[in-house]
């Protein structure tokens, strides 16, 4: 699988350098003094969020990075140099935590975004800072100080507005390719998306939203069943997540709302976070239904889900009813990013005086 969205790595700062103890030896200098510099700083460890990339790929099988050591200090007043920094290239929406305890370190949102996730060692102290006016020829220093080591666990989550979810053939890599730019694959058999597929969808001049096509969900996901599990959690930084439902399964005896059912509760046994996230309910394949059984069916369907939300109805095939739903989504986001950035509402007990 080409799409790896989870790695384990070690990382090593640099150790600082040792300091030195020397004393200046010159010509008609017969007291030079101490002269043994300090040692130079370890070098950091830095994880850089970079857009061009979209998977830990890199990291599967290149988990030991270690940053160089500072140089010892040396006589003449001269100090070490500093350890040469390393950058760990990593996709933006990366989650860095500690492998052992599972803290959350570092979230890389921002393309560009550099964090330090390891620092290197401070270098150690030479004679020459030990001078004072009672110690003229001291023959103290200290060693380097030791560079941070740390087990890192690398998760990446996509950063989409929208994500698809639904049972596996039910039209998501269809609809993503009919809205957005995303080629993924499409074929006629279950679980043929395998990873994640990013889409930007134009809504108009200077209007668009990414989405975020994952492979089909089925029930016992939350348990491991089928591939969806693995990524549920692209899911946790969408806005607004479409259900998509086949309308029409070629299978006879299949129950679309029984299935609708069992992608709800799987969402609700993942993440109860993600289960309360707005969701719309995306009925594809109508091209499928006889034109004069569409609203029956559709009004069967919503009855016995018990479904209360918006409810939209489209071919992704021949696009019909697809400009609807982009524009919707569209309007949406919008309210969603306005009541963001909206300032939060000062409490009136406090704002007036006279009220106690």
């Amino acid at each position: 699988m080409k799409f790896v969205d989870e790695a384990f790595i070690d990382i090593a700062a640099g150790d600082g350098g040792n300091g030195c103890v020397a004393f200046r030896h010159e010509k008609f200098k017969e007291f030079g003094g101490p002269s043994g510099g300090d040692g130079g700083r370890g070098g950091h460890v830095y994880a850089l969020a970079d857009p061009n990339l979209n998977t830990l790929v890199d990291y599967r099988f290149s988990r030991r990075h270690e940053a160089k050591r500072g140089e010892h200090g040396m006589g003449s007043d001269m100090f070490g140099a500093a350890g040469a920094d390393i950058t760990l290239k990593m996709p933006v929406g990366t989650v860095i935590s500690d492998a052992a305890s599972g803290e959350v370190l570092h979230e890389l949102l921002t393309p560009g975004e550099v964090v330090v996730i390891a620092r290197g060692g401070d270098g150690g102290f030479g004679n020459l800072r030990f001078k004072s006016a009672t110690n003229r020829a001291p023959r103290q220093k200290t060693p380097g100080w030791p560079g941070e080591r740390k087990s890192l666990k690398l998760e990446l989550k996509v950063l989409a507005d929208v994500g698809l979810l639904g049972m596996p053939n039910a039209g998501k890599s269809t609809l993503i390719t009919a809205i957005s730019n995303a080629r993924p694959r499409i074929a006629d058999y279950p679980f043929t998306t395998l990873h994640p597929n990013l889409g930007v969808v134009r809504a108009g001049p200077e209007q668009s939203f990414v989405v975020a096509d994952l492979p089909g969900l089925i029930e016992g996901a939350s348990q491991g069943a089928g591939l969806g599990h693995l990524f549920l959690r692209h899911l946790q930084r969408t806005r607004l997540l479409l259900h998509v439902v086949d309308l029409a399964p070629f299978d006879e005896g299949v129950d679309p709302v029984a299935q609708a059912r069992a992608i709800v509760a799987e969402l609700k046994k993942y993440d109860e976070k993600l289960y309360k996230k707005p969701r719309w309910l995306v009925l594809n394949k109508i091209d499928m239904v006889p034109a004069d059984e569409r609203a029956a069916r559709v009004r069967e369907f919503v009855r016995r889900l018990r479904y209360k939300g918006p409810v939209f109805e489209i071919s992704a095939l021949t696009r019909e009813g697809c400009e609807v739903l982009v524009q919707a989504v569209y309007q949406q986001l919008a309210q969603l990013q306005a009541a963001e950035a909206a300032p939060a509402q000062p409490d009136p007990r406090f704002s007036d005086p006279s009220r106690a």
